[in-house]
């Protein structure tokens, strides 16, 4: 018996290029002093994991992208992206 279908989207939001990352910047200056050589920047962010009844469909992406932009995200200083997982 299969269950319910279940869509799974993925919102990556990540600092706009703009934006000062301060954690990005304290990870990247440590990573050396680790001996990770080679990295040139670091910007940190956060995934979102959503899992919405029904199909992935232009419906779960437009529900999924509202979320992101009212509550996930904050337009201002970050970007979003949305996808299916």
């Amino acid at each position: 018996m299969r269950g319910a279908v279940v869509a799974r989207v993925v919102v990556d939001v990540m600092l706009k290029p703009e934006i000062l990352d301060p954690q990005g910047q304290a990870i990247a200056r440590k990573l050396p002093q680790m001996g990770f050589d080679g990295v040139v920047g670091v910007r940190q962010g956060k995934r979102f994991e959503l899992e919405l009844d029904g199909p992935a469909d232009e419906a779960a992406l437009e529900q999924a992208n509202k979320i992101a932009e009212t509550l996930l995200a904050n337009p201002v200083i970050e970007s979003y992206e949305v996808r299916v997982l």
